[in-house]
């Protein structure tokens, strides 16, 4: 049976979840400590403002461990335009369709939320090619790319879904 199919999935935030997310997002092998930093410091700043962070998330569990979680939120001065902050799958969970499932839900919250739109960035280093994929395998269309952003050499790369 597919380990996907036994997922339970929450909004609510926990205080494991700062962990939770520390082990999800390094697991990746993706991000620079500095950046796993930032992940965490949005689900902490979640646990203390509560929804006034503007930061929502939707969690992922298999049993009682979390495997994968995603970070949105509106994005200000904007109508119903939503930022994908954060989607990560750990990394021994990967490859059983766990991230389409949880972008799936994900977007039903936002459109739930009457968002009209989804923004997500993503380097465009050679080693984030299968993110980009999975993007644009589920809907998303590239629609900016930021020539030398995050450094001389790695372009930061934009992609929206419209949900209306």
């Amino acid at each position: 049976m597919n380990k996907s199919a036994a997922l339970v999935f929450r909004e609510n935030v926990l205080p494991g979840d700062p962990v939770a997310v520390r082990g999800i997002v390094a697991s990746t092998g993706f991000f620079y400590d500095h950046e796993i930093d930032v992940a965490v410091e949005l689900v902490d700043e979640r646990l203390q403002k509560g929804l006034k962070s503007g930061y929502l998330f939707l969690f992922a569990a298999q049993g009682d461990r979390t495997v994968a979680y995603s970070c949105f939120g509106e994005i200000a001065c904007s109508e119903g335009s939503y930022d994908l902050y954060w989607i990560a799958v750990h990394d021994d969970c990967r490859n059983q369709g766990i991230g389409k499932i949880l972008l799936d839900r994900t977007e039903a919250l936002i459109a739930g939320r009457k968002g009209r739109a989804i923004w997500v960035e993503t380097s465009g280093q050679e080693k984030y090619l299968p993110t980009r994929k999975f993007y644009l395998r589920l809907g998303y269309e590239e629609e900016a790319v930021l020539k030398g952003f995050y450094s001389a050499n790695d372009d930061k790369i934009i992609y929206v879904k419209r949900l209306v």
